[in-house]
């Protein structure tokens, strides 16, 4: 009779450690566990929780767990259903209605007081220097674009952006407007 094979033949084996006691299982696999845990979420304080809780599961089942060699696979399922759980139970803020809560608007404004702002508004743009006041009007009040400005006036669009930029600041500085702000 021939002895038993020894050394490579058993090699696949020896990969697997026989751990004896939950706590030495926790010491030998615990860093791995814990980045497995990081991985599932995004803050290093709840893996760290996420993990704990994997492991006592794991610790009520440890006698029932006849293969430990799949002890890292059973961690990693506690891992997995245990923040599935957590997500599913999350604190939910928004709740579906019927009628959705509108806050209340601002008021209408005074149709007398828009007729003031409207004409201390013209009378500054009045006061602006024709080209710049041809811009603004074509700008503002008409919409058009800073190219289509540029267009219809003849100039380049990098005219029609200093010359509005600077009319908006002889605006913003006019002592007529200076209640509306």
């Amino acid at each position: 009779m021939t002895p038993p094979p020894s050394g490579p033949v058993c090699a696949g084996a020896s990969q697997y450690a026989s751990y004896p006691t939950f706590s030495s299982y926790v010491r030998a696999r615990g860093p791995v566990l814990l980045r497995t845990a990081r991985s599932l979420t995004a803050n290093p304080c709840d893996a760290e929780d996420l993990l704990q809780t994997a492991l006592a599961k794991t610790f009520v089942a440890w006698e029932r767990i006849e293969d430990h060699r799949a002890l890292d696979g059973y961690v990693r399922r506690a891992l997995l259903n245990t923040r599935t759980s957590q997500w599913r139970k999350r604190k939910v803020d928004e709740f579906a209605c019927e009628e959705l809560p509108e806050p209340a608007g601002l008021p209408e404004p005074d149709l007398a007081e828009r007729q003031v702002l409207h004409d201390a508004m013209w009378r500054a743009v009045l006061k602006l220097p024709e080209r710049q006041r041809q811009m603004v009007v074509l700008r503002y009040y008409e919409d058009l674009s800073e190219a289509q400005t540029a267009e219809v006036l003849g100039v380049s669009v990098g005219t029609v952006k200093s010359a509005v930029s600077r009319a908006l600041g002889k605006l913003r500085e006019d002592p007529e407007l200076t209640p509306v702000r």
